[in-house]
């Protein structure tokens, strides 16, 4: 892939474009409230660990939720810079290549807090003499290339939610908790198939828009093969799942009672799932639905974890 500094000549970054709008369009590019994505894993690992040692080392916690944030500004940096070399984001007026006009600079940025992003990450290598925490952290990195990042994109085969469960899932909430702990645990691996769901609910619902685009582009995304209906009413059954889990876990004591508190994320579950039953098949209203899953994925990883803590 060769990456040169591109010019766009889209109407909707001309200077007519007032202050207000182009500020809306930055903050849309850069998506502050999806960087929950990357808190929530370690959030909810490291209050297993607490559940468990009744300590939290706050050095290594801070270290690896700066070094998380900072890995998933490279991977949003990059899927915009992959998404315009195959012309998927034409219509995405909020991608950081339109707004910069200028991919060398996107490449390089993304490619610093991936850098820094990893030397945090060695850093806890370093300190524990352990080398486990980077490789399930390498592996996520890796997963996150190959769903957009040629030649891979595997994404584009309607695979993204599967990577994006064990990415932010299983191999994220077990780096956390092994972090603070140096062993395995297995309310951690229960606790990171929830929080794998609900973070693949996002990606999942970002696509009922976006159908015209996806089919244009050649991305076979699970919405363009299930159609926008039956995309629609498996939602009920993913958004069910978290709670499910949640009770099994209680019941066979791997949960304490407290994460009940789940249950609390039950508003915004109804709210996705009627939102999108309602308006699947049109593109202007259901557009907002990933918004209303990614404050799903917020209060239930964060009620859960507050569980584990209390």
């Amino acid at each position: 892939m060769t990456i040169n500094s591109v010019k766009y000549a889209d109407p909707a970054f001309n200077s007519s474009v007032n202050l207000p709008d182009k500020h809306k369009l930055w903050m849309a590019a850069i998506k502050p409230p999806m960087y929950s994505v990357a808190i929530m894993p370690i959030l909810l690992g490291t209050a297993v660990a607490y559940a468990k040692t009744q300590t939290i080392q706050l050095e290594i916690f801070s270290i690896f939720l700066i070094s998380a944030i900072l890995i998933l500004a490279w991977e949003n940096l990059h899927n915009d810079l992959f998404d315009s070399e195959t012309g998927i984001d034409h219509n995405k007026h909020h991608s950081v290549i339109h707004l910069t006009g200028n991919k060398s600079l996107v490449f390089w940025l993304g490619n610093l807090c991936l850098s820094v992003g990893i030397s945090g990450i060695l850093a806890i290598a370093w300190l524990q003499q352990d080398p486990t925490m980077l490789l399930l952290i390498l592996a996520c990195c890796g997963l996150g290339y190959i769903y957009q990042g040629p030649p891979f994109r595997l994404g584009y085969q309607g695979l993204g939610e599967i990577l994006c469960f064990f990415s932010f899932g299983p191999l994220a909430v077990s780096a956390a908790y092994y972090s603070q702990t140096q062993t395995w645990s297995l309310t951690a691996f229960m606790g990171s198939i929830i929080l794998g769901i609900s973070t693949s609910l996002i990606l999942l619902c970002s696509h009922f828009h976006q159908v015209e685009d996806d089919l244009a582009a050649g991305k076979r995304s699970p919405i363009v093969r299930l159609g926008t209906r039956r995309g629609a009413q498996l939602l009920p059954w993913l958004c069910g799942s978290l709670y499910a889990l949640t009770v099994l876990g209680v019941a066979i004591g791997r949960f304490p009672l407290w994460t009940s508190l789940i249950f609390g994320s039950l508003p915004p579950a109804f709210q996705l799932c009627r939102h999108v039953l309602t308006h699947h098949n049109q593109p202007e209203k259901v557009s907002n639905s990933k918004f209303i899953a990614v404050s799903l994925h917020f209060w239930s990883g964060l009620l859960l974890s507050l569980g584990f803590l209390l």
